[in-house]
């Protein structure tokens, strides 16, 4: 087996990966990328929509533009990619990994790791839908790898289960390429992705979003024929006597993103709220020197975002295995009021914040206040689907030491 050596290792080359390795590498670090794709970007690559950018790069790109931009960075920089390799054995706290790859197998010990392993969609086992399992059921993902990058359609006639973002883009894809998509399903009163995609694919397009409503029943068996929709009370229970029938070939499945932390959840401590690693706003975990960024810490709205924390994670990785951490006092992230997801879960003194959270419930307006420093950031409208986004200046962290933690709520 081949020995190798690096400064930090990042395992896996979507956004957060790639971003992670860029900078890490500008900040001096030897680096080696792992992408079990032949080539870096993950989700990327398939996203051909417009959209992505405009606050990583300050301008509007496709997906595989934005990949392909970070892709040729890195080259810049000198990071080292191993394509279509595959993890077959991490040790976190040692920092090694057993890799295969078509160039052989290897032993890779580092310094650093950031962990960038995304997140994976939900799939139609965990919905409890009754009935078979024919074809044309399948996830926004899949359908979208097939339309855009494989040049195949999944059927002719659609119904998208779940309104998040990608289910959204999916059915105005879908819709371009000549399927009759007969209606976006929804269980919670409210849209799951974000406004401008719910004018841009659906509105636009005069494709119906049926919200408190779920498919309840699948019916065929070689092929999908048909899916029974029901409306749901507010604890998502079925309402006897409102179901309906829609006679469609495809299922599409957008019923959400699952950090993807599987392999290291033995090591790394989980936030039960996000599902994904509890880490500092440095990108630390719970172990030191073992960095995780993307949507594998919390499901992000933007790409942007997730590129933001890559790089966040990928410069204090290169910092530590040069020897030059400067890790402040930490102190916990805690939920109040009316706040779901957020990050980080932990405070460095020494590194400034950007805070994300995710309303419980839609709010017409309110303010997200950050108690312990008496900061405060006023909205109109908030729903959960959208992150809020503060920054906070590490001259401003001050009052921490003494509370020892930073209470988030929404008033």
């Amino acid at each position: 087996m081949n020995r190798l050596t690096t400064d930090v290792l990042i395992i896996g080359g979507g956004a957060a990966g790639m971003s992670s390795a860029l900078s890490a590498a500008k900040t001096g670090a030897d680096v080696t990328l792992l992408e079990r794709e032949p080539i870096a970007g993950g989700v990327l690559n398939q996203c051909i929509h417009n959209g992505f950018g405009l606050q990583f790069y300050h301008e509007e790109l496709t997906g595989p533009e934005f990949a392909s931009r970070l892709q040729r960075e890195m080259s810049e920089e000198g990071v080292s990619m191993i394509g279509e390799s595959y993890v077959r054995h991490i040790d976190v706290r040692e920092k090694k990994a057993v890799v295969l790859s078509p160039k052989g197998a290897f032993e890779i010990s580092a310094k650093a790791l950031v962990i960038s392993s995304g997140a994976r969609e939900r799939p139609f086992g965990s919905l409890l839908i009754q009935g078979y399992r024919p074809s044309g059921i399948l996830p926004a993902g899949l359908a979208q790898r097939y339309v855009n990058l494989e040049n195949y359609l999944p059927g002719k006639r659609a119904v998208v289960l779940g309104s998040g973002d990608i289910g959204l883009i999916m059915a105005r894809r879908l819709t371009l390429e000549g399927v009759e998509v007969v209606a976006v399903i929804e269980r919670m009163p409210y849209p799951g992705g974000l406004t401008r995609n719910i004018v841009q694919c659906l509105e636009d397009y005069d494709i119906p979003l049926l919200l408190s409503t779920t498919v309840t029943k699948v019916f065929g068996k070689g092929r999908l024929e048909e899916v029974e929709i029901t409306k749901v009370d507010e604890r998502f229970v079925p309402i006897p006597g409102t179901s309906s029938r829609l006679k469609v070939d495809t299922l599409i499945l957008s019923a959400g993103l699952l950090p993807q932390v599987e392999d290291f959840d033995d090591d790394l401590t989980i936030d039960p709220i996000n599902r994904g690693f509890v880490v500092s706003n440095t990108g630390e975990s719970s172990v030191e020197g073992v960095f995780a960024a993307g949507n594998n810490v919390a499901v992000f709205d933007l790409v942007d975002y997730v590129a933001a924390e890559g790089w966040i994670a990928g410069r204090h990785a290169a910092l530590y295995a040069l020897g030059k951490n400067t890790s402040g006092d930490r102190v916990p992230v805690v939920r109040g009021d009316n706040v779901g997801v957020v990050v980080p879960g932990i405070v460095d003194m020494d590194e400034h914040v950007r805070l994300y959270v995710r309303l419980k419930n839609p709010m017409d307006k309110g303010t997200l206040v950050l108690k312990e420093l008496g900061l405060e950031k006023s909205f109109s409208y908030g729903v959960p689907s959208e992150m809020i986004q503060m920054v906070i200046k590490k001259e401003k962290l001050m009052p921490l030491i003494d509370a020892k933690r930073l209470t988030v709520e929404v008033h």
